[in-house]
């Protein structure tokens, strides 16, 4: 059987309207079985809420899978060499975990995964760093934070472990016109390519809302993984 992999980044109160469009777009498509990358504070101003507290609570009920995304998503760290060109091409600020310590890394694992934990009564799915960027440390504190599942832009594994599943993630980006292009193009180009593979990877952002050629792409590809079965990452699980 080929799987189906969908998730929506980061999900905090300050993109709930968006969140909800993104689901009410990917309902046709995967309904409920889809993966929540939630961000515990977005960018140190956006902490959960009683209230967002709760939809998160009621989307784990119906199925929804919930990841733990960093803690602010901000990247505060001083980049050199290879960090600075990912920091500098890959994300606007964003790679949270891109320059953390192990330690400093471990702890905001830990953190947030207390939180979604306490949130929702069930245990988080896995981590994913914040624009897929993981420092050395990162990496290393994985195998310590108790996750299931880690994911960067071209597998799934399990920490400590097995590689669980391969290939590009499919995800588009909004914040310039040229971006937009490019992502439009690349999934263009992996709707055809990544046909073969048995599990592929499919992405969407509070940005995509409000471009309608990114949500018209998103739908296309959707649309052309038809045969591939909806799944669940705890699928891949050991």
């Amino acid at each position: 059987m080929k799987r189906l992999l969908a998730s929506i980044h980061d999900v905090s109160p300050r993109f709930e309207s968006e969140v909800d469009r993104l689901l009410d777009h990917l309902a046709p498509h995967v309904g409920r079985r889809l993966a929540m990358l939630v961000v515990p504070d977005h960018w140190s101003s956006a902490p959960i809420t009683p209230a967002f507290a709760a939809r998160l609570r009621g989307w784990s009920d119906e199925g929804v899978e919930m990841f733990v995304h960093g803690w602010t998503h901000r990247d505060d760290a001083d980049h050199q060499g290879g960090a600075a060109l990912k920091a500098r091409h890959m994300t606007a600020g964003e790679g949270e975990f891109l320059g953390l310590s192990r330690a400093e890394a471990l702890a905001r694992m830990q953190r947030g995964k207390a939180l979604v934990e306490e949130i929702t009564g069930r245990p988080a799915t896995g981590f994913i760093a914040p624009a897929w960027l993981y420092s050395a440390g990162a990496r290393e504190a994985l195998a310590d934070a108790g996750f299931a599942l880690a994911e960067d832009h071209l597998r799934v594994w399990a920490p400590g472990g097995a590689i669980v599943a391969r290939g590009p993630v499919i995800t588009w980006a909004s914040r310039s016109i040229p971006r937009q292009l490019s992502s439009l193009a690349a999934a263009a180009t992996l709707r055809r390519v990544l046909q073969p593979m048995p599990t592929v990877r499919i992405a969407v952002h509070p940005g995509d809302t409000g471009v309608p050629a990114l949500l018209a792409s998103i739908t296309r590809t959707f649309t052309a993984f038809g045969r591939h079965q909806p799944s669940r990452y705890a699928d891949f699980a050991t």
